[in-house]
């Protein structure tokens, strides 16, 4: 009995003064992995084998006071959060995730092909999904406990200078006003909903909490969005149900060093793998504008999906109607692979549409919930183990089940612990 609580007080008293010394030296904090990327400390060591099992619990859970050295040294990060949630220090089951009460609103159209819900049902299965509450499930506890250990992104976004310095700024007024045209609300796809208040309050928390996601994963090796992925909006203005694009938003302040203040230093080059079902159109046009090398688009989509009139992606991966579960994995992990050794990237977006799903309503392939699955834990577990920082993001998913959608979309957020918990030695700077 003694020597366990010894143990224990042990453990935390090493990681405190780990974390303490990054108040004063941030250098102390981050080190440079095989890309040139930094990673920051992640929760201290538990044993090998709780590390490698996708059930691995928390022996050692400490409540956080706001005073702890853990939460001061988040505070110094710079985060772009209007919450801090659960330290990454003292969370042995998961990363970070960030999540807004608003990405979702009331009073939706129940017949809208876009299911507005969902992210507040995503948020709901990452506190309620386990092997008890689930038929499939094989996970011992919540990814997510409370509502508090989400990370909150801004209710106070800088729109001018994040979206307006990148995005055409009379579309980004006129937007924000509710003013767009009945022709660029059809393009957009949500119509006579453009103009709802919370629909504009909504979409730029969106695009913060992809940024906020990104500097967490800067700083810990891997996070989360519970939303995000508005990939077919352009410098231009929207279309196909996304309005500001999060990924070239983000892209754009990991960077710039005007932008992000000094909280995401040393990032040249950004690669986006996207695998949403259909091709991020919008996120290469912004490549394809910049011309500076400093955000790749590896595009892996149906063919003959939305959008008809494609755009030039950096690697375009145009696949079959019907492709299933075999040929969907072997050509995406040569298309990862090929992406990341070619670009040679600081840091990855990732958006993990879940419309490829055999049974979408907009997808048009066979890819099942375990192609999904074995899909998102490839593309986490190379960039972790490449020591590039990845930021996940939930794209596209069309489904009248609302709550099944939703534990589709989570599929990503549970590899992405189970990536966490594999490789917390790896991202641990004294280790």
């Amino acid at each position: 009995m003694h020597f366990a609580r010894f143990c224990s007080n042990l453990l935390l008293i090493i990681c405190q003064f780990s974390m303490i010394s990054t108040a004063f030296v941030s250098s102390h904090f981050i080190r440079r992995g095989k890309r040139g990327i930094p990673i920051m400390s992640t929760p201290f060591e538990n044993n090998q084998a709780a590390l490698l099992s996708t059930n691995a619990t928390d022996p050692i859970e400490p409540t956080l006071q706001s005073s702890s050295p853990s939460k001061k040294t988040m505070e110094s990060l710079g985060l772009a959060a209007s919450r801090l949630g659960r330290d990454p220090c003292h969370n042995h089951f998961a990363p970070p995730i960030v999540y807004h009460e608003r990405y979702s609103f009331a009073g939706w159209p129940s017949h809208h092909t876009f299911p507005m819900q969902k992210f507040e049902r995503i948020a709901h299965a990452l506190q309620t999904t386990t092997s008890k509450t689930v038929v499939g499930s094989n996970l011992p506890r919540p990814i997510v406990r409370a509502e508090e250990d989400f990370f909150r992104p801004l209710d106070d976004v800088p729109v001018k200078e994040w979206i307006a310095s990148i995005i055409n700024p009379d579309f980004v007024e006129r937007f924000l006003d509710g003013r767009l045209t009945k022709e660029e609300a059809r393009r957009i796809g949500f119509r006579e909903q453009t103009h709802r208040p919370e629909l504009i309050e909504r979409t730029v928390l969106e695009v913060a909490g992809t940024v906020l996601t990104a500097q967490l994963a800067y700083h810990y090796g891997i996070a989360a969005n519970v939303a995000g992925g508005t990939h077919h909006a352009s410098p231009d203005g929207g279309a196909g149900y996304t309005i500001f694009n999060d990924l070239a938003v983000t892209a754009n302040f990991l960077t710039n060093e005007i932008l992000h203040k000094g909280s995401t230093p040393g990032i040249e080059r950004v690669l986006v793998i996207d695998c949403d079902v259909h091709q991020g159109d919008g996120t290469a046009k912004f490549s394809t504008l910049w011309n500076d090398n400093r955000l790749a688009t590896l595009s892996i989509h149906c063919a003959s999906n939305y959008p008809h009139l494609k755009a030039n992606s950096t690697y375009d991966i145009g696949l079959r109607d019907n492709c299933n579960d075999d040929e969907y994995l072997e050509i995406l992990e040569d298309s990862v692979n090929r992406a990341l050794s070619d670009v040679q990237p600081n840091f990855v977006l990732y958006d993990a549409g879940v419309d490829v799903y055999i049974h979408d309503k907009l997808g048009r392939l066979k890819v099942t919930e375990d192609g999904i699955r074995k899909r998102d834990r490839f593309v986490l577990e190379k960039c972790v183990g490449l020591e590039i920082p990845v930021a996940a993001v939930v794209g596209g998913g069309y489904d009248k089940d609302v709550d099944a959608l939703a534990r589709r979309h989570a599929i990503v957020h549970e590899e992405a612990a189970f990536v966490w918990r594999k490789f917390r030695r790896k991202l641990s700077p004294n280790e």
